[in-house]
């Protein structure tokens, strides 16, 4: 489910708890709603909006972290792809097979990451190397220097490609970075529960009623980039694609 949607199913729950509130309000006797109940609701109510508060507070600091790593892993990777182009470019012209090999390999990489242009493969085994991958550490193993500069550009190209196919796993191994669901659940019920406890002891009019939905956007909205921010290759705040598929020009350009 997207985060959109999810962040519309939080909204409903949250006005769901304020109406409830309300109704309460209208059917429970008036000794329900004494000076005593009040303090012991507002206490209670005090305790579950600080923990709320900080439990969101902190899931959007993870989250936003989350988004950083992985924002600056692809920018690595992209550092390490275009080094290694450019260290094969110097070993001379015998490397061109395997720097249009690893061109290949990139636009597969970045279809896996994104899963722009094959969807269908979102269960794919995204830790699988590629063949046009396979090839080209093969061509790079096979490689027979000539000299010491070719020798010593050899090493430091394998050393690159292992260290960006590491980059690699991690950023797969990060990709899933949404909140389980009984958490989520447990927040919402907190919400809910604190919504309630506004509506119960206040008269419903125009701006009781427009206080509580402005809150209730705003609870919405920070469910919705913690889930937004936990998907950082989809979504309205992605990370973009573009610097990593554009990061090599076209062999022989």
């Amino acid at each position: 489910m997207s985060a959109m949607a999810m962040s519309w199913i939080v909204f409903a729950c949250i006005l769901s708890g304020a109406l409830i509130g309300m109704l309460l309000r209208k059917t429970l006797a008036g000794h329900h709603l004494s000076d005593d109940a009040k303090d012991v609701v507002r206490l209670g109510t005090g305790l579950i909006g600080t923990i709320a508060a900080l439990v969101l507070g902190l899931l959007i600091a993870s989250a936003k972290n989350s988004f950083d790593t992985q924002s600056t892993q692809v920018k690595q990777m992209i550092a390490q792809i275009i080094l290694l182009d450019r260290l094969l470019a110097q070993y001379g012209p015998e490397t061109d097979v395997a720097r249009d090999l690893m061109r290949s390999g990139v636009a597969t990489l970045a279809d896996r990451v994104w899963r722009e242009n094959n969807p269908d493969s979102a269960a794919v085994a995204h830790f699988e190397t590629t063949s046009a991958s396979d090839a080209f550490y093969d061509r790079l193993l096979q490689l027979s220097p000539k000299n010491d500069v070719q020798r010593a550009l050899k090493e430091r190209a394998i050393q690159v490609s292992t260290d960006l196919a590491q980059t690699r796993l991690l950023l797969f191994a990060q990709t899933d970075n949404s909140i389980p669901m009984p958490f989520l659940v447990v927040l919402v019920f907190w919400l809910a529960m604190i919504f309630a406890s506004f509506s119960l002891f206040a008269k419903p009019n125009g701006i009781v009623i427009g206080a509580l939905f402005i809150f209730a956007v705003s609870a919405a909205g920070a469910i919705f980039l913690i889930l937004e921010l936990g998907q950082p290759f989809g979504g309205l705040m992605k990370i973009p694609s573009l610097p990593l598929r554009s990061a090599l020009a076209p062999l022989g350009s």
